[in-house]
């Protein structure tokens, strides 16, 4: 079932509010069902996640799941349940304590009716202190009272967080933008096409991606607007509820989109075309360098091509060369981490006077016996990452799933790779025999 509606059918509200009544007691059931407003892209056509019979209790079918099965449905079974429930009822007491011209404040919270919360309380794994009721002393007004201790505390603004699938998603949902069916493929989208790439399961923009998006922006901005999207996923449901004609919202969509088309075709950047000028000296023939776009970002070419057809990679890329411990094979020099267009290598420090490199080393051993090479990061000619020993051919040992220097718990196995799903990351061991995995 896919679905974020609030709505429950008229037979299965019953069936709850008996069951309510049943195990709490009518003081635990609010005088009318609640009712709670469907967001913009809520999907109406379809009932909210809930059990399928208020008979089948989560102790009565624990036997008969998994144990990732159980947990689930148990949280299915709590929330709905909770959902129709009274609320939760506290006694809230604040008091201003005045000190100068200081006026500082306390307030003490006690629980009266736990209502809701007997069942199902969010964040509850976490309570251990967040539970606890912050009751007041008996104090009385112009009572004078003793400073026991003074802290100070500073807090820095900090910038948002990085997407990550499901933070992405929860955005797109409060901007009203796509359905639950279209998220998947808005996701697989940006990826597919390399708009971003994945690190630690947050995303983050490539090179083409922000050339892509400054294009777009610059020659559509009424389509690049976060409110369009919204606003003709709004359109679309009135079209379906016969409020809006069809051909009346395409004129309104096509008109003005056909005017930025026409001059997008003229006016829009080449971006396979500019050279933009460098500092940078070509080492074969001694031209001048410039910046040119290829297939897997900018890069720096000969302005005499094709007479001079010598070719680099732009240093950096925007980005710092990582540093590492390891030390280069033939010179000595630190060596680092860069992005190439075949993803991550090891390099010398020492370039361009050492050229030494070598695939990007993750540190983490091969697991096959009598082997005693190392896993390495490598790409496909389509430029898919995948991680193989260095041992090869010797060793044709390879995974697609990033490896992670940590010993399962369960197995002992060497190591767990990352998996990164719809709804966030987990770690998984790589022995089939095993099994384990776990959240990130």
């Amino acid at each position: 079932m896919r679905t974020d509606s609030p709505r429950i059918s008229s037979e299965a509200i019953h069936q709850v509010r008996d069951w309510i009544k049943g195990r709490f007691g009518e003081t635990f059931l609010p005088a009318k069902p609640n009712a709670y407003r469907s967001g913009k892209s809520a999907q109406e056509a379809h009932e909210a996640i809930r059990p399928t019979s208020m008979d089948l209790e989560p102790d009565k079918v624990k036997d008969y799941l998994e144990k990732d099965q159980w947990v689930l449905y148990k949280l299915i079974w709590d929330r709905f349940v909770a959902s129709q429930m009274s609320s939760a009822l506290f006694h809230q007491t604040t008091v201003e304590i005045k000190a100068d011209d200081a006026t500082f404040t306390a307030a003490g919270t006690v629980l009266i009716f736990p209502g809701f919360m007997s069942l199902y309380m969010e964040g509850k794994d976490n309570s251990e202190n967040g539970d606890q009721e912050k009751k007041l002393p008996a104090l009385s007004e112009g009572d004078v009272l003793e400073l026991l201790g003074l802290t100070s505390k500073q807090h820095f603004t900090q910038p948002p967080y990085r997407f990550s699938e499901a933070t992405l998603i929860k955005e797109l949902e409060e901007r009203g933008i796509g359905r639950p069916s279209t998220y998947a493929a808005i996701l697989s989208t940006i990826k597919g096409k390399e708009y971003v790439r994945v690190e630690r399961g947050n995303f983050f923009p490539t090179e083409l991606g922000l050339v892509v998006n400054d294009l777009l922006v610059v020659s559509f901005p009424d389509i690049l607007d976060i409110e369009f999207t919204a606003q003709m996923e709004e359109n679309l449901d009135k079209i379906e509820d016969g409020e809006k004609g069809c051909i009346e919202t395409l004129k309104e969509f096509y008109i003005p989109f056909q005017k930025d088309l026409e001059m997008a075709k003229t006016s829009m950047r080449d971006v396979k075309r500019e050279q933009i000028p460098t500092d940078a000296v070509c080492e074969r023939c001694g031209s001048k360098m410039v910046k040119r776009w290829g297939k897997r970002g900018y890069f720096l070419a000969c302005s005499s091509y094709p007479k001079c057809r010598y070719t680099k990679e732009v240093e950096g890329n925007g980005e710092k060369n990582e540093e590492t411990d390891a030390r280069c094979e033939k010179c000595g020099s630190p060596m680092v981490i860069k992005n190439g267009k075949f993803g991550r290598f090891m390099a010398c420090s020492n370039y361009p006077a050492c050229k030494f490199t070598q695939p990007f080393n993750t540190g983490i051993h091969c697991p096959q016996q009598d082997c005693d090479g190392m896993i390495v990061e490598r790409k496909t000619r389509k430029g898919r990452t995948f991680y193989s020993c260095t041992s090869y051919p010797r060793c044709t040992f390879a995974l697609w799933d990033k490896p992670i220097p940590e010993k399962c718990p369960e197995c002992d196995f060497p190591f767990l790779v990352e998996k990164q799903g719809k709804i966030g990351g987990t770690k998984r061991c790589p022995n089939k025999a095993c099994g384990y995995r776990a959240s990130e």
